[in-house]
């Protein structure tokens, strides 16, 4: 059962628990214990499960370890600690990894020097004897070298720090296998961020695999700010046949205190034109870092952060320079990643610009502001990123929102309130993915012969399986026994052996422990140009960007100016320069929105609506404002001018009304856009499904634009768009769906990377990895080779899977269908001479998708003209 913990254990009866040289070096380090401590240290000793959700600076790291060093410190001091793992940490980081390891550094030592002073000793070799306890932690990662590794063989650490995927490669190596024996505990750091993707399917099964190696053992989780606990916790502990184990949730965020607000560069996002909100922005951020010692900035995307490092250190010569502010973010080289972090730490850096890659607990030492430019699309993650400022328990988190748009504004705003009231979007954790099964059904064969049936009582042991049919899990076997004949004209061979007298698969090949720890894992590789300055790599940029790159133009790379020189494959080399630079863009960086983020902020919508509707004043709307939201004057004002606008020229769609709008735009061309506030994952899902249903009916050259608000559908003709969408339902949406997506570029993609996670393609093979370019041909080929084969073969029901579940929403899309056929959602049309204020955006994104961010400014700004003078005459009621 999961029970959230209540009990608060006093220092006394935690005292009573821990050896008496830890709680000795514990009282020489601390007054007290944090809240977190206090409700979980006891029942870690008792050997419960437990989950712990706390704020940065609340010791959830000790949290976790406490109750394990005391046990070492004992099984030391009586002679009885054995060269075996008693814990595994496991992080999605390798650089959390090190940190944890320079983290306990500090109390296993001191420890040790209260164990010395109280006369103890251990056997560092047979016949050598030590003072000192002789406790040992060491990191396993792919970086930890051969000799390294062979030395853990010998000596292996009693706490082993590591990562999901050596986990799973730890599991097949006969001699470390015999380490895990004594596994006692098993801590999994930012466990919300493995969760909600296939690393975290990957890890779910590797601890049931462990548990059937080893029987019981507790497992910790550590978390951030989620929403609900409950399906952590589940995901965390997974089921004995068929009822959840037992796990106790200790929350302790509500002791963090919130500074969070949402700023406008300028008083009306709207009147002020496009070069002035820039220009007002940068010196807002500039304003902000300067009255602070170190803030931490987000943008979302890399190519905001790039542009961000380089206008400041442009725009503030005086201020801004290469040593005191510095860029982060995945397309940078391991190197210059880890110096901003060092940086940072050290208190050298006076601002950090990241896109996403510092959310994650990555020790980067004091910062006192978070700034977020633009909506983090929920509101789990801008908690996340603001609590990564006033690292200590009792300090604020301090956040600012900077928005630049009206609908970025109304958009913060709401999750600014859902922030600071506590309601938090629902976290999605996958299931069923048969790729990430086909990989850990090899990797079960290769430790020894199974019982066909005990195996998929293990597997449904997982969270992430529990609800696996028994047709999918013998559809994986098959593939991996070659029962499909033909792959083998394709070059994928058999990797088990099944004996269905004796129900038992296992593994084949000699060569099977080596093609599964060399391809182990569910990242997929990454196309991406490496850059070379003098010789070291300093980043990726994408290969549509090189392509357009000429001899001397420059770019933004880390915050530097480099000149292109020459490219060679999938290098290029450059040198530092000066001038103005482009700045590159990389795909898919786009945050979807929440969905339960998105459903408030229609709420609002509709309250918003029912104000108009009953004709109430500006000054009783604005009052309304300042109580429901925590807006200022301009942000209110901004947002009753937008709702009014939109009420006036057209309606304002809500969670009960889905206004379509036709719109004739230039050149006679039709849009059909759909007020969907969904946010792009169903609003994805949807679009596709009306515009397929479309294309069967008529030949008919459709463009389609989303966006978190809404989409649109385009053509020259007539579409039928309102025909078709009458014809979606939520019984027939899925299958649509799948039809919809079968020639496209997203399941080609979303297959190669099943078939990598599934061996059917091998990334590397005897000591030689196979080029991203080679693996996207070889996915082409096999993806229309299965579809001929077996249009249900299971790898490719995964990716299909993948891409309307996990990349799309299909199951939100459902409700929202539902919705609509149970009569709770409205659907209203209009037509529009001039799109109505609400759709701005997703006009302009789409159909001006050439021009430029000033230029989109610039239109929506004609447009709002053009509004104002279509109400003109609405406006001149006493009640606006």
């Amino acid at each position: 059962m999961i029970k959230k913990q209540t009990e608060n254990y006093s220092k006394k009866e935690i005292y009573k628990i821990l050896h008496p040289w830890v709680k000795e070096w514990f009282d020489n380090e601390f007054e007290d214990f944090t809240p977190s401590q206090k409700q979980a240290i006891v029942d870690i000793h008792k050997r419960n499960n437990v989950l712990v959700s706390s704020p940065t600076g609340s010791g959830k790291t000790l949290t976790a370890f406490l109750s394990v060093i005391s046990e070492l410190t004992s099984l030391a001091e009586k002679k009885e600690l054995e060269d075996k793992v008693y814990c595994i940490y496991i992080s999605p980081l390798k650089a959390l990894d090190n940190d944890i390891e320079k983290n306990l550094e500090e109390p296993l030592k001191k420890i040790e020097e209260i164990a010395i002073k109280n006369g103890a000793t251990y056997k560092k070799t047979p016949k050598k004897t030590e003072k000192g306890l002789g406790i040992r932690k060491a990191v396993r990662t792919g970086d930890t070298s051969q000799y390294e590794r062979s030395k853990m063989l010998k000596k292996p650490p009693h706490i082993l720090i590591t990562t999901p995927e050596t986990l799973a490669i730890l599991l097949v190596a006969p001699k470390f296998r015999e380490k895990l024996s004594n596994v006692k505990y098993v801590i999994i750091d930012e466990i919300h961020s493995l969760a909600e993707n296939k690393r975290g399917v990957h890890l779910s099964l590797s601890l049931e695999r462990l548990q059937h190696l080893i029987g019981g053992y507790t497992r910790i989780g550590l978390s951030a700010t989620v929403s609900p606990l409950e399906k952590i916790a589940n995901f965390l502990v997974g089921y004995e046949y068929g009822i959840e184990r037992d796990c106790l949730i200790v929350d302790v965020n509500y002791l963090k205190e919130l500074d969070m607000e949402v700023l406008s560069p300028v008083d009306d996002i709207v009147v002020a034109d496009a070069e002035e909100t820039r220009l007002a922005m940068y010196n807002l951020v500039d304003d902000l870092i300067m009255e602070h010692k170190t803030t931490l900035i987000f943008t979302n995307t890399r190519r905001g952060t790039e542009s961000l490092v380089y206008n400041l250190k442009k725009m503030f010569s005086e201020n801004y320079n290469s040593n005191n502010i510095m860029a982060h973010h995945s397309s940078l080289s391991k190197e210059i990643r880890l110096q901003a972090e060092d940086k940072l730490k050290e208190g050298k850096l006076k601002a950090v610009v990241s896109s996403t890659s510092l959310e994650l607990g990555i020790d980067i030492g004091y910062i006192d502001l978070v700034i977020l430019i633009n909506s983090p699309k929920s509101v789990s993650r801008a908690l996340q990123r603001i609590g990564r400022s006033g690292h200590r328990l009792h300090e604020k988190s301090k956040g600012r929102i900077i928005v630049t748009d009206r609908d970025d504004l109304v958009e913060c705003s709401v999750l600014l309130k859902n922030a600071k009231e506590g309601r938090i979007d629902k976290i999605k954790i996958p299931h069923n993915a048969l790729d990430v099964l086909a990989q850990h059904i090899y990797g079960m064969s290769i430790e020894n012969p199974w019982d066909i049936d005990y195996a998929y009582d293990v597997i449904k042991k997982s969270y992430c399986y529990k609800d696996l049919s028994r047709d999918d899990y013998e559809d994986v076997l098959s593939y991996l026994a070659g029962e499909y004949g033909e792959l083998e004209e394709r070059y994928v061979y058999a990797k088990i052996w099944i004996d269905y007298k004796k129900k038992q698969f296992g593994k084949r090949g000699r060569l099977a422990r080596m093609l599964y720890s060399t391809n182990v894992g569910t990242i997929p590789d990454s196309s991406g140009v490496a850059v070379k300055c003098d010789g070291e790599v300093i980043g990726r940029i994408e290969q549509d960007f090189m392509e357009k790159l000429k001899k001397g133009d420059t770019f933004v790379l880390g915050g530097g100016i480099y000149r292109f020189n020459y490219g060679r494959g999938m290098t290029i080399n450059v040198s530092p320069a000066s001038g103005p630079p482009t700045i590159p863009s990389w795909f898919s960086e786009q945050l979807p929105l929440a969905f339960d983020l998105a459903l408030d902020i229609q709420r609002f919508r509709a309250i918003m609506d029912g104000k108009f509707e009953y004709k109430r004043s500006k000054d009783e709307i604005l009052s309304f404002l300042d109580e429901y939201l925590y807006v200022d004057d301009f942000a209110a004002n901004s947002i009753y001018e937008y709702f009014k606008e939109q009420y006036l020229y057209a309606q304002i769609p809500s969670n009960k009304k889905l206004l379509i709008e036709y719109y004739s735009g230039f050149g006679g061309r039709k849009f059909l856009i759909f007020h969907s506030l969904f946010g792009r994952q169903v609003n994805d899902a949807l679009s596709r499904a009306i515009a397929y249903i479309i294309a069967k009916k008529s030949n008919i050259d459709i463009t389609i634009s989303i966006s978190d608000n809404g989409f649109y559908l385009s053509s020259d003709k007539k579409m039928g768009g309102f025909e078709a969408f009458k014809k979606l339902s939520s019984e027939n949406l899925r299958n649509i769906l799948i039809q919809a997506i079968s020639k496209t570029e997203t399941l080609a993609s979303r297959f190669r990377h099943c078939a990598g996670r599934s061996l059917m393609t091998l990334r590397r093979y005897k000591g030689h990895d196979k080029s991203v370019g080679r693996q996207q041909v070889r996915g082409k080929i096999l993806l229309k080779f299965v579809e001929d084969m077996d249009d249900n073969f299971s790898i490719l029901k995964e990716a299909r899977r993948e891409v309307i579940e996990d990349f799309m929403d299909v199951k939100n899309a459902t409700r929202v269908l539902q919705w609509i056929e149970s009569g709770q959602l409205e659907i209203k049309t209009i037509n529009t001479v001039i799109p109505s204020p609400f759709a701005f955006n997703l006009v302009s994104q789409g159909y001006l998708d050439v021009l430029t961010q000033t230029d989109k400014a610039e239109f929506s700004k004609r447009m709002h003209k053009a509004i104002l003078e279509k109400i003109k005459d609405k406006l001149k009621e006493e009640y606006y």
